[in-house]
């Protein structure tokens, strides 16, 4: 099976479960963004940061496929989406971000003042990863109506996903022994 289609060539592309939208549907904008995201963080973990932040990394962006999955579903087949056996986001993925959260913050002393991304390549990919994550929040809270509730739950992932970003570039502008420190 060949990857080129030509289905998408008159400006149209197919969400799951066939309905088919133009490329430049807000859903579709939401979709790409989280993909974009999802290429940021494999950049920062091309980076060669310690074991567990690529770790980390790398469950992030399983997250991220579940998240493009239930993105490109419209509101509609949800729960069809959950009968025909497709993982979604729920809270536990929210409360794994939160718990990194709130290690990094007890670990780090607080800001004084505004963070200046460049401090090395692995500190700078994630804060570049960072800005994306915003950009697909944006995306994705377009989407969110009466109608999408599902999303509410990708929004507070997303959410605490850029704080943790936020976090973890900090902790890697750190000199190298405090860097490769992990979960406890």
């Amino acid at each position: 099976m060949s990857i080129v289609t030509k289905n998408g060539d008159g400006g149209q592309t197919c969400l799951m479960y066939g309905m088919r939208v133009p490329k430049h549907h807000p859903r579709i904008e939401a979709c790409g963004a989280v993909d974009e995201l999802n290429a940021a963080l494999g950049l920062a973990r091309a980076q060669t940061p310690p074991r567990w932040l690529a770790e980390a990394l790398r469950q992030v962006q399983q997250d991220l496929i579940v998240l493009m999955g239930e993105l490109a579903t419209d509101p509609s087949c949800h729960e069809r989406l959950r009968r025909d056996g497709f993982p979604t986001l729920g809270p536990g993925h929210l409360e794994r971000l939160e718990a990194e959260v709130r290690r990094l913050e007890a670990e780090l002393a607080p800001p004084r003042g505004w963070a200046l991304p460049g401090a090395n390549p692995l500190a700078a990919a994630l804060d570049f990863a960072r800005t994306v994550c915003r950009r697909a929040e944006r995306r994705v809270c377009a989407l969110t109506g009466p109608d999408s509730e599902p999303h509410r739950q990708a929004v507070m992932y997303l959410n605490r996903l850029s704080d943790l970003l936020w976090l973890w570039a900090r902790r890697m502008e750190q000199p190298d022994e405090a860097r490769g420190k992990g979960p406890s």
